[in-house]
């Protein structure tokens, strides 16, 4: 088998992109020094997110290459999909030792076109390099209607705190296999009162803290209430990371209907009231020893 040193840059980069689709809002995609793509209409505005993943720190050689294709991608649309947005083109770079191997380097591929096939997403260039670790870096442009985008320094007093789906269970491979909630935040900014919204990547304890402090609040939370996987603990789905699932802030009063609203439509997919936000000096300190996951923190 041909490793990616012994065929060179270019036949690499023709290999992977020789069949990506066009797409009428893409005037040129690979092949040129840009990328050139039509502007968002007006009453739009333009969302912009990058996102990588590391051998040894996202994901291990071992791992299937497509699913690691698809959670490289899947990360970046569930940030879009965080701010109620619509992902469109994607820029992605290879970091690869020289002895990687094409088929390897294929094979990832067909998991981010797989991804971003589903969520019509257009690959539209990138960059190759050698280096001594494998990273894969997506870059990745959406948009959102100026009246519906969603940001996380919105939440008030009172709001009761929701999230979508079970938390916990990264180590036993959720992380490779999620689906990013884009349907699902697209009905949210249509059905419920937002306030704030954001998707939980770092784990529970280190996403709601973050929600709080931009918002200038803080919170309770109702530890028995947390939506924990097959054989996970609270702990875990407080603190394991890369749950994807989305975060969000409504009023109180709300929470209520649209857990009922949100049953009927998503009837596979939980959603829970996990405590609330109040004024800054009334919150209460979790008691789970978990603090998330950080890059540059201590190991867990």
């Amino acid at each position: 088998m041909s490793t990616v040193s012994e065929i060179g840059e270019n036949r690499l980069v023709q290999l992977l992109t020789e069949k990506l689709p066009g797409r009428e809002d893409v005037v040129k995609g690979v092949g040129d020094d840009c990328a050139v793509v039509l502007p968002a209409p007006r009453g739009w505005l333009q969302l912009l997110k990058t996102d990588c993943v590391v051998e040894g720190v996202h994901f291990l050689r071992e791992h299937a290459p497509e699913q690691v294709g698809w959670k490289a991608m899947a990360r970046v649309v569930s940030d879009i999909a965080s701010m109620a947005g619509e992902p469109q083109h994607a820029l992605v770079t290879l970091v690869l030792p020289p002895d990687t191997q094409v088929s390897w380097v294929e094979r990832l591929y067909d998991g981010l076109q797989r991804c971003a096939n589903l969520f019509n997403i257009a690959l539209v260039g990138g960059e190759t390099s050698s280096g001594n670790q494998l990273v894969i870096s997506v870059s990745l442009a959406g948009r959102v209607k100026t009246t519906r985008c969603a940001r996380r320094d919105g939440a008030r007093e009172g709001d009761a705190i929701m999230v979508t789906g079970k938390l916990g269970g990264s180590q036993g491979g959720h992380h490779l296999t999620f689906i990013p909630r884009l349907s699902e935040a697209d009905w949210l900014a249509d059905n419920a009162r937002l306030h704030a919204m954001m998707d939980i990547s770092d784990g529970l304890a280190k996403d709601l803290p973050r929600m709080a402090l931009a918002s200038g609040v803080e919170f309770v939370l109702e530890e028995s209430s947390l939506p924990v996987h097959l054989g996970c603990t609270r702990e875990q789905a407080w603190s394991d990371g890369e749950d994807y699932e989305l975060l969000l802030a409504v009023p109180l009063r709300a929470a209520r209907r649209l857990e009922s609203a949100w049953s009927r439509k998503f009837p596979e997919t939980p959603m829970t009231c996990i405590g609330r936000f109040v004024p800054v000096g009334h919150g209460v300190k979790p008691s789970f020893a978990g603090h998330g996951w950080d890059h540059f923190g201590p190991a867990r």
